[in-house]
């Protein structure tokens, strides 16, 4: 006996061999179901009493049958309901006609004939109703036994054949049943299911129509072993689908949580790298008044000790006086250095270059030597760190000091430039130079060895070029383009 056999191809997946054998094992074992016919054309039955065969022999069944068949199809009506006629989907065994479902000749809605038992408003012999949960209302609250065809409204029947030996077979017909994932024919609501007896072997299959109306149309024919055969399961309940959603929702979960770690790890990180600068700037702050003030004030309690000492020496008396007030003054200068260089609103590149040039007026005003600044007013908006912005001005302030004390220059020059990333500042006289190697290892002559070790904490560039025509200092200092912003 020849079979349809109907396979359902998954989509590949990247799972392991021994997984992907398990769940092939899984899917044919639950794949029970065997088609043994079908046809899923649409066809136009009208006035005829019988069409020819559909089957061509590919199924049949005599008396000695004991198994089980499941016969399903779908109807649109073409004829009116209050016409009389009767239409059916029915077995034939030869010419010999037997158990039919459509609408029977005397019943008036949808129904069985050529039933081994009679269930009908009009009791005609060998008619059945069906039941159907969308019976026809009588009257308030109450409804009659039966479902009327109505053009438009497209029904799918499913009726079951249990066939008995020598005996009459035992039917089971669903008239719209439930055919979604999980449904059987065991979960079938009772107000769609009808239950008969009747003579089903067959070795044909025909489709009839006779009477009044404009006839049926009969479409999604098919013959098969189980119920779960018809069960329409839809893409997304299938059980790759099932498993490829769950991968990937766990798949987003984990990077989800990933994410979330890496993002938490990086916030601690910054954290802690705003708490190493500042603890670094605190520690700089430190510094700074324990050199510049501390050492200052104490300068100033000593002279004051000389000076209440030495209080009968009137020019004794005056001279350290004199050496109070610079002292003093040069720690007001340190003070407002310190001051400036943790202020907020001082950490851009203009602030820098502004002091600058507030620090060079007030170092050369009412001196013999004339400062020159070139200090650009459209400087890129480039934020510097407190240490670094420091740093820079430490050096220029260093080489212009010692402009000021030991090269005897008539002019100084100061220059500032910056592009995207670099930062160049320029200090350069007409004095009487010096030796830059000699002069590296005296400190207290002009802190050479100061100023290139802030260059090298910057990982910036220090040189100095000094002949007996003038000495030119240069500062060089790359700053992260991260930390570079657009000009506003």
């Amino acid at each position: 006996m020849p079979r349809y056999e109907r396979f359902q191809h998954s989509p590949r997946a990247h799972v392991g061999f021994g997984v992907f054998l398990w769940l092939v094992f899984v899917f044919v074992q639950s794949a029970s179901a065997v088609i043994l016919w079908s046809d899923p054309d649409a066809r136009v039955i009208h006035d005829t009493l019988a069409s020819m065969d559909l089957l061509g022999g590919a199924v049949h069944r005599d008396d000695t049958a004991n198994d089980v068949l499941y016969f399903k199809f779908e109807v649109d009506p073409l004829s009116d309901s209050a016409s009389v006629y009767s239409a059916g989907f029915q077995l034939f065994e030869g010419d010999t006609p037997h158990l039919a479902v459509g609408n029977a000749w005397e019943a008036w809605g949808y129904s069985a004939y050529n039933t081994s038992e009679t269930n009908t408003l009009k009791g005609a012999a060998g008619e059945f109703d069906l039941k159907s949960s969308n019976p026809e209302a009588e009257g308030l609250g109450s409804y009659k036994p039966y479902e009327l065809p109505l053009h438009g409204e497209k029904r799918t029947i499913i009726f079951k054949v249990q066939y008995v030996p020598d005996g009459d077979d035992l039917v089971t017909v669903w008239l719209n049943p439930n055919l979604s994932r999980g449904d059987t024919d065991e979960n079938q609501p009772d107000n769609l299911t009808t239950h008969f007896k009747a003579n089903a072997t067959f070795d044909q299959i025909k489709l009839s129509h006779q009477g009044g109306g404009n006839g049926w149309i009969f479409s999604k024919m098919s013959v098969a072993t189980s119920f779960s055969d018809f069960v329409v399961v839809r893409f997304w309940q299938t059980w790759w689908f099932l498993v490829g959603s769950a991968s990937l929702l766990v798949g987003t979960v984990a990077a989800s949580v990933r994410l979330v770690e890496k993002r938490k790890y990086q916030r601690r990180l910054r954290l802690a790298e705003q708490e190493r600068a500042l603890e670094r700037e605190r520690a700089r702050i430190a510094q700074d008044l324990h050199d510049d003030l501390g050492s200052s004030l104490t300068r100033i309690a000593l002279l004051s000790d000389l000076l209440h000492a030495e209080n009968q020496s009137p020019q004794q008396v005056q001279a350290h006086a004199e050496k109070i007030s610079q002292t003093a003054a040069q720690t007001v200068q340190a003070l407002e250095e310190i001051v400036w260089a943790v202020r907020p609103g001082s950490d851009s590149l203009q602030s820098l270059v502004e002091y600058i040039a507030h620090f060079s007026n007030e170092l050369f005003e009412g001196n013999g030597t004339r400062c020159r600044l070139n200090l650009p007013h459209d400087l890129p908006a480039m934020p510097l760190p407190p240490e670094m912005r420091h740093n820079i001005f430490l050096v220029v302030k260093e080489a212009l000091t010692n402009v000021l004390k030991h090269s005897g220059a008539r002019e100084v020059h100061v220059h500032a430039k910056a592009t995207a990333n670099v930062l160049e500042f320029i200090v350069q006289d007409d004095g009487n130079g010096f030796a830059p190697n000699r002069a590296a290892s005296d400190t207290k002559r002009n802190g050479l060895a100061n100023m290139r070790r802030r260059a090298e904490t910057m990982n910036g560039q220090l040189t100095v070029d000094s002949t007996s025509k003038g000495t030119t200092v240069k500062l060089l200092v790359t700053v992260s383009p991260a930390s570079s912003l657009k000009k506003t």
